[in-house]
């Protein structure tokens, strides 16, 4: 992907990445999506479209812009119903006519444990969900679909968001925001679930995909290091609050202020869901338990004093 000075590609402006894809980037940069979100065009003549982004005229105009003499779009995919993928799926079915496929609405795919969360109310989370979305068509896990000259095998891989999918075509699987190589993404419950994380990065690197391409940030040319290092980082969090946890209970809040130390404060919010969600995994493990009732800053505690060392 052609980089301007800052390492972002140019905004709007379809850049050819090899294999019949192409990607534009749409302009909404920030720290949770940073040069902004990648829409994926694929194909040759009746082109696939993934994740057309957010909601904004310009991007829609880059995305047809990008279409030349006798090319048109056929489908439509979208990973997730957060409003940095999603929104912009609807007017571009209505322009094209191409349906719109995912794994679900923006409630799909969660887990009992987070179903009976987001019941109580007391959870928080819902942070950029695109609570209207909806597919035309609804894909199952390891459904494929053929186009004009090209094939998506879709691939369910909740964690990051419940109804989250990676689309696997040839030695590409774009991972939308499940792996990323600039970050780790957000899981804040109940739409994101650590454990159903953990348990589809094993299944990404399972597709030994030769290239991934996220919904933000650059191509990853090693998928299975990547994989590792997300893998390894989130035991590494989890030993990390087991260690504080060690020194009395403790809140999510206080227990990311105490562990993300380099993480700027307007981040530590995010850093706070993140180790909630590690939370609720150890707790489904009976490696820890709320004090209070389970909400978005209940008190936790160790099940057991850790062993000293003799």
């Amino acid at each position: 992907m052609q980089s301007g000075t800052d390492g972002a590609p140019p905004v709007g402006v379809a850049q050819e990445l090899g294999g019949g894809v192409r990607a534009i980037l749409a302009p909404n940069p920030s720290p949770m999506t940073l040069w902004g979100t990648n829409t994926f065009l694929l194909g040759t003549r009746r082109l696939a479209v993934i994740d057309p982004g957010p909601e904004d005229p310009g991007h829609l105009a880059a995305i047809l812009g990008a279409l030349g003499p006798g090319q048109s779009i056929s489908h439509i995919f979208v990973t997730h119903a957060h409003l940095d993928h999603s929104p912009l799926a609807a007017r571009l079915a209505e322009i094209t006519g191409a349906p719109v496929l995912a794994y679900g609405d923006s409630g799909a795919g969660r887990s009992e444990v987070m179903t009976r969360l987001a019941k109580t109310g007391q959870i928080g989370g819902g942070e950029g969900v695109d609570a209207g979305f909806a597919p035309d068509l609804v894909l199952y896990d390891e459904e494929t679909v053929a186009g004009d000259g090209w094939q998506i095998t879709a691939h369910w891989t909740p964690g990051h968001f419940g109804n989250h999918m990676s689309f696997q075509s040839g030695p590409d699987v774009f991972s939308g925001d499940l792996v990323m190589d600039w970050a780790s993404t957000l899981i804040s419950p109940p739409d994101g679930d650590l454990t159903q994380f953990r348990a589809s990065c094993a299944r990404l690197g399972q597709m030994q995909a030769a290239r991934l391409l996220p919904g933000h940030g650059a191509p990853i040319t090693e998928p299975a290091a990547r994989i590792g290092w997300l893998l390894a980082h989130r035991d590494a969090r989890e030993a990390a609050i087991l260690a504080a946890l060690a020194d009395g209970p403790a809140r999510p809040s206080a227990l990311a202020a105490r562990i993300y130390t380099d993480t700027p404060p307007a981040l530590l919010p995010a850093a706070a869901r993140n180790v909630l969600a590690h939370l609720v995994d150890m707790m489904q493990k009976s490696r820890v338990i709320p004090l209070d009732k389970l909400g978005h800053d209940t008190r936790f505690a160790l099940t057991t004093k850790p062993e000293t060392a003799p």
